[in-house]
């Protein structure tokens, strides 16, 4: 695909555009599904990390307006400085906070596959209240930087936001590139935990002997987590520590390397769409934790016959949570009729 440029100045409104509306829509409509679930003891831990994803997309989602509006303009930021480090230090959340989230989910599926008894009998919303407390604390303060910086650089008759850094000196520029290179070591680290989480969960679930629709579901759901990795993340990092050079162009001392401008302006596109494709998470999550199963498109009409007829919220959520997340029961000799592991 050809997105040279100013061709991504067309395609790039148009496409988050899009994001922005799937996003909003599906986010809210998660965290209504989730209120709506809030007294089902099941879902426990893996509920408290599905609300907190849902707000970090939301959050995004809501900054989305004012990108859709920098890139109609061809990439000039009319507003103020602030409002840029702001926009962009929501977008960096987003990620990581989806980024570790998901590799949270990916070790609790692990734990509750070989631990089972332990998962079943157990209520862990403390431990997963005490991991989201971390994770957004790490990720904000893994956003302070850009967020006290200075977001805005003049490029000729125009303004960027967290482009045009090459009129800078070389230790202003290194001091832009080793957070970059901190945040990919960091992502392959928690990619890598994912991928063999996910990876030891196959094998269990395979060696157990669960119903084989049950089965199959939770495989699945295993599929999506990791790739929404491979979709929306892993690009970006392996294009991340590249472009951040050519882009800098630091001229001596660590960081330096010789870019010709054909190579730049490829970093720089490919860089834009793994961008786009970071973005599509926020519409991605959803599908993948809560609309991944047959049954939600059943239970999503019953939803809107029930709303027509002014119902709110079922009162009997408990009894279908298998509607929306995979469920499979163990059989155990002294625990198969009351033992239920749930895996969102």
């Amino acid at each position: 695909m050809d997105v040279s440029g100013t061709s991504r100045y067309v395609l790039f409104p148009v496409a988050y555009s899009i994001i922005f509306v799937l996003g909003l829509v599906e986010n809210i409509y998660v965290l209504y599904v989730l209120h709506c679930l809030r007294g089902t003891k099941n879902m426990g831990e893996i509920r408290i990390y599905m609300t907190n994803l849902t707000i970090a997309d939301l959050l995004f989602v809501l900054a989305l307006p004012l990108w859709i509006d920098y890139y109609s303009r061809g990439g000039d930021w009319i507003y103020t400085d602030f409002t840029c480090r702001l926009t962009g230090s929501l977008f960096f959340i987003n990620t990581y906070c989806s980024i570790l989230l998901l590799g949270a989910i990916s070790f609790n599926r692990y734990w509750a596959v070989t631990q089972p008894l332990d998962a079943a009998s157990s209520d862990h919303r403390r431990r997963g209240i005490i991991m989201c407390v971390i994770i957004w604390l790490l990720t904000v303060s893994m956003a302070v930087p850009s967020l006290i910086s200075p977001g805005t650089n003049p490029d000729k008759n125009f303004t960027r936001c967290f482009e045009g850094y090459q009129n800078q000196t070389d230790f202003e520029k290194k001091k832009v590139a080793t957070p970059h290179f901190a945040i990919i070591v960091l992502f392959f680290v928690v990619f890598f935990l994912v991928v063999v989480c996910n990876l030891l969960t196959a094998r269990a679930l395979l060696t157990q002997s669960p119903a084989q629709g049950l089965k199959r579901r939770a495989l699945q759901m295993l599929i999506a987590v990791v790739g929404v990795f491979v979709l929306c993340f892993l690009p970006h990092h392996i294009i991340q520590g590249p472009w951040t050079l050519a882009v800098l162009r630091i001229e001596n001392g660590w960081g330096h390397v010789e870019w010709n401008e054909a190579a730049r302006q490829v970093l720089n596109e490919a860089h834009q769409i793994t961008l786009l494709l970071m973005g599509l998470n926020c519409i991605l999550d959803p599908v993948v934790y809560c609309f991944a199963t047959s049954k939600f498109r059943r239970f999503v009409m019953t939803h809107i016959k029930k709303l027509g007829k002014g119902e709110g919220c079922s009162q009997t959520a408990d009894t279908q949570l298998e509607v929306f997340l995979p469920v499979f029961f163990l059989q155990c000799e002294s625990y198969r009729h009351r033992l239920r592991l749930t895996l969102c």
